[in-house]
């Protein structure tokens, strides 16, 4: 999986690209966000958008993202999946839990 990250004012956006699966991917996410929070990063969005696939092992990591971000005070949005991935946040209920937008733009809006 490759990492990209940018700043739009203080959001940190992070870009993953490829599969996010179980030792392919899942640590990778996990220690950007990590490393992110370590820089100071509290708003962070994760755009899935050139995410391939995300197993069981993904979401798990995408939990914990989530519960390091909300530890330190730091909020998470979610965007731009696909139609098979938010199926698989959906059917583990999830969607409730992260707040997930269609696009970047609606992700950044209310930060």
């Amino acid at each position: 999986m490759i990492m990209n990250t940018r700043k739009h004012n203080d959001v940190l956006i992070l870009y993953p690209e490829g599969k996010i699966t179980l030792g392919d991917g899942d640590q990778e996410l996990g220690e950007a966000v990590r490393t992110s929070l370590t820089n100071g990063a509290r708003k962070i969005v994760i755009n899935f958008s050139k995410v391939s696939y995300l197993d069981s092992s993904g979401v798990g990591e995408l939990v914990g993202c989530f519960t390091s971000i909300k530890g330190k005070g730091g909020e998470l949005r979610i965007c731009g999946m696909s139609s098979k991935i938010f199926s698989l946040i959906k059917m583990t209920s999830l969607h409730s839990v992260f707040e997930v937008k269609d696009t970047e733009d609606e992700a950044l809006a209310g930060f």
